[in-house]
């Protein structure tokens, strides 16, 4: 129920794409998500750096806005299922090394969002 890097087993992850560039696919499964009180918002960004870590130099390669309709923008409540998030490590030019989710929380939050996600890869 708060805003936080995605985990495994509680330790917070980073995958390394290498020096090229990459195009790829974030698949997540989303188990439950409370959108009960009107105004619970997710956003689940796709972060890119060139720092290990993500201690510096963090941009947002792509995110997926859920949750309530009235703050999601989209027409109607997010609901359990599967979203797929497209993105690529190249931003203006620049090529980022490392890749993570970060899940952003916003509103009135009791239980939250679960969601399992992996990613699909690559390269031209």
């Amino acid at each position: 129920a708060s805003s936080a890097a995605a985990t495994v087993s509680a330790s917070a992850k980073q995958l390394d794409l290498g020096a090229a560039r990459v195009d790829g696919r974030v698949i997540v499964d989303i188990s439950a998500i409370e959108v009960d009180t009107g105004n619970e918002k997710y956003e689940i960004e796709v972060q890119v750096s060139n720092t290990s870590g993500f201690g510096a130099g963090i941009f947002i390669a792509a995110l997926a806005k859920l949750g309530d309709s009235s703050v999601s923008n989209e027409s109607a409540d997010t609901v359990v299922g599967r979203r797929e998030i497209a993105f690529s490590n190249e931003i203006n030019g620049t090529t980022y090394r490392y890749m993570r989710l970060f899940t952003r929380i916003a509103g009135t939050i009791a239980t939250g969002i679960n969601y399992t996600a992996y990613a699909v890869l690559g390269q031209r």
